[in-house]
């Protein structure tokens, strides 16, 4: 098992309920493909650096993971193919970061 540090960048556009519902959805499939969830931050509502997909906002998660590295593949291309997710990244880790993350300790 791998460790793994991820930010999953949603769309502004999404429900309170739909947010949760995507959230869960990715929690699920990591935990379906062997994998487990050790943290997560809820970074929220903040500006991007950049328009995406015309969108000038969108809401932050971020998640430490264990999980084979194998696993990944099929995890990327369903957030790829979801129209609620902007962009995604895993960054592999030797050890997690202390939370909470600077971001996280931010007035938003």
């Amino acid at each position: 098992m791998n460790k793994f540090e991820a930010v999953i960048i949603l769309s502004p556009e999404l429900s309170s309920q739909n947010l949760k519902n995507e959230i869960n959805g990715f929690k699920e499939y990591i935990s379906s493909n062997s994998g487990k969830i050790i943290n997560e931050e809820d970074w929220g509502l903040r500006d991007l650096s950049y328009n995406i997909n015309k969108f000038k906002k969108a809401f932050y998660n971020f998640f430490q993971i264990e999980i084979d590295g194998n696993n990944l593949g099929g995890i990327k291309k369903d957030l790829n193919q979801s129209e609620n997710v902007l962009r995604h990244i895993f960054i592999k880790v030797k050890n997690h970061q202390e939370l909470p993350t600077k971001l996280a300790n931010e007035k938003k």
